[in-house]
Formats: structure tokens, C-alpha cells, sequence
């Protein structure tokens, strides 16, 4: 098998019998998006097409007026004789792994995925494939995450004392699935809630869409500040050092995050306490996903490429390194853009 259904160019990744890209970096004329995080969906495109569930933020950060066509999961379409399915990744609400078949040969595009259950987002399917597109964000044995609910106590725990010492507990993540993720599995609140624009502003884009979130209330320059005494303060981590923050003196803050199970990386970001809460797959859901595809050949993207590829081909499985742009998910500046602050 020739295994040159999906090529690896400079824009995307690029499906030329189709003339499509998959998660382009560059304006192209037709891109399939995995998801709508920052890295993955980039503007300029002249059509796009994404799960249903993405099409909300997609909008949002995209522009209402783009050319969108929606799908199911499980949906064939075909183009020029390729037949595309998109298929849950269980990384954030809509995010989609994208299967690829022509003339017996099958791709598979992963995006970003996790297979643990966030009750939010559709799980993770594995779907067979001879050829199989994976990240690498956490491949290294060092990242394996808790149990959700151990984590989910954690914070509540953490909140618990900080509302005993009348401190305001900030908690900080995406704006774009972290968020919801928070929000589904801390309830029911054990105390106020407050969001952060970049929260807020997802949140209610979402529940417009008809997704199941309560309202959580905006934070603005005219809310008591008396308000926050013991309260959970919802907010991207760009708050961080900066001016929007003091309003909330005392206050202890907390970051969710895969990279919080390093030791060291939550002093780092002057942070009081560390979730291991990730978006992503670790370690050993790597493997699991990687080996439950069947896949003859495995191209690793962004991440620990060099070591995961390295790891698979010790292990027998065909493997190699590809540099893309992904992996940038949620920069400040876009922070800043959608929550207009």
C-alpha cells in the first residue's frame, strides 16, 4: 500500500483527490475543522466543515457570515470519490477525529483527543484505520492522569477552605471546553459562581446553541465586590498577573491542566494550586487509542513527536515524526479578543 491519501504540506493536511484540507493553518478553498480550538480553526477559509456542535464558536470566532456546512457523527459525505466520515474525539463539545477512504485505503485524522468521559463532550470512538494521525501533547510516561472525580473533589475541597478563610477561589483553564468541562462536574455548586467575560461569553454562545449549562453570572466593573468573598471565580489563565485579578483580594488561584502534573510547573506560573485536568490523552490512553485502530503505519503531530514516534517504532508499530503548526491552543491575545477586556 502506498499510504498517500492524506499528504502533509506546508497549509494542512491535505487530501488531494478531494482537493481538501483537514485543519489547515493557512487560508485554503475547503477545510474539514476537528474543532474549534484556536490552533485548529483559522480564519480565511472560503468553506469549512465541521460536527455540528461546533458551529456556534466556530461562528463566533470565525465570523457569522462564513461558509459552514455541519454534519453529524457518523455522516458520510463524499467528495470526488473519497467517502469522509467524522467521528467523536471526545477532546471538546464537537471535536471530531475525520476518517478518509479511497480505494481501500483508509485514514484516519485524530485532532486533538482524550478518552476519558468529561460527561460533556461526546466520548472518544475508536475508529480501524491502516493509517493513523495522532497528536503527541502529553507522550511521555510521566503524564497519566487521576480519576476526573478525584480531581473534581480536589477543587471542590480546595474551595471549601479558601471559603472557611473568606478567600475568593479563582480557577483558572479554556475558555473553550475546560470551562464546560468545570462547570458540568462541580455541580451542584457548593457556593457562588462567577465567570470571567472569555467564560461568560462561551458559555452563553453555547447554551444559545442549546447545550445543557446554567447560567453562570458575568463578572463586571459594576459587580460588589463584596459578592466575591468565598466565591468560585471562573477565568482563563491570562488573568494572570494583571490588573482584573487584585478586584478579588483575598483570593487563592487554581489552574487546570495536564502540565500541572509536572512537578514544578505550577510554581512556575506563580499559582497556588494545580488540577491535573487535561483535554488531552496520556500516556497510557495514547497507546490504548493508537493500538484499538489497527493501524499498520502512525504519524505522530504535535507534541513529544520525536520521543512518541521513537517509542511506537521500538514497539513494532510503524511510526513517524511530522511537524505541523497545531498546539497553540487559546493564546492570550484571543482571550483578550472574545472576552473584549
Amino acid at each position: 500500500m502506498k499510504r498517500t491519501l492524506l499528504k502533509f504540506t506546508p497549509s494542512s493536511i491535505y487530501c488531494s483527490p478531494a482537493g481538501i484540507h483537514i485543519d489547515p493553518w493557512k487560508p485554503v478553498d475547503r477545510a474539514i475543522i476537528t474543532h474549534a480550538h484556536s490552533d485548529h480553526a483559522k480564519f480565511g477559509c472560503k468553506h469549512y466543515l465541521a460536527h455540528k456542535d461546533s458551529e456556534s464558536i466556530l461562528r463566533l470566532r470565525l465570523g457569522e457570515d462564513i461558509s459552514l456546512q455541519t454534519v453529524e457523527y457518523g455522516e458520510e459525505f463524499h467528495v470526488n470519490g473519497v467517502k469522509f466520515s467524522l467521528h467523536p474525539a471526545g477532546h471538546i463539545l464537537g471535536s471530531a477525529q475525520v476518517r478518509v477512504e479511497h480505494k481501500n485505503e483508509v485514514w484516519v485524522a485524530s485532532g486533538d483527543y482524550k478518552l476519558q468521559n468529561d460527561g460533556f463532550s461526546t466520548p472518544f470512538e475508536p475508529v480501524k484505520c491502516d493509517v493513523f494521525i495522532t497528536e503527541s501533547t502529553f507522550g511521555l510516561p510521566i503524564y497519566k492522569w487521576p480519576d476526573q472525580d478525584v480531581v473534581m473533589n480536589d477543587i471542590r475541597e480546595w474551595w471549601l477552605q479558601n471559603r472557611m478563610n473568606d478567600k475568593a477561589s479563582i480557577l483558572m483553564g479554556y475558555s473553550l471546553g475546560k470551562m464546560q468541562r468545570l462547570i458540568q462536574n462541580l455541580q451542584p455548586f457548593d457556593g457562588p459562581v462567577y465567570a470571567h467575560g472569555a467564560t461568560f461569553n462561551m458559555n452563553e454562545r453555547l447554551r444559545a446553541a442549546g447545550h445543557d449549562l446554567p447560567f453562570i453570572p458575568l463578572i463586571t466593573r459594576d459587580t460588589d465586590r463584596k459578592l466575591f468573598k468565598g466565591a468560585l471565580i471562573l477565568a482563563p489563565g491570562s488573568v494572570l498577573n494583571t490588573s482584573w485579578i487584585k478586584k478579588f483580594e483575598p483570593y487563592s488561584t487554581g489552574y487546570c491542566s495536564g502540565w500541572m502534573a509536572v512537578r514544578g510547573a505550577k510554581n512556575r506560573k506563580a499559582i497556588d494550586r494545580g488540577f491535573v485536568l487535561s483535554d488531552h490523552a496520556d500516556w497510557n490512553d495514547l497507546e490504548t487509542a493508537i493500538a484499538e485502530t489497527n493501524a499498520q503505519k502512525v504519524f505522530v503531530t504535535h507534541g513529544y513527536t520525536a520521543t512518541y514516534s521513537r517509542w511506537l517504532n521500538e514497539k513494532g508499530i510503524e511510526a513517524a515524526e511530522v511537524k505541523t503548526m497545531y498546539g497553540q491552543e487559546e493564546d492570550i491575545a484571543e482571550e483578550e479578543l472574545i472576552s473584549g477586556v
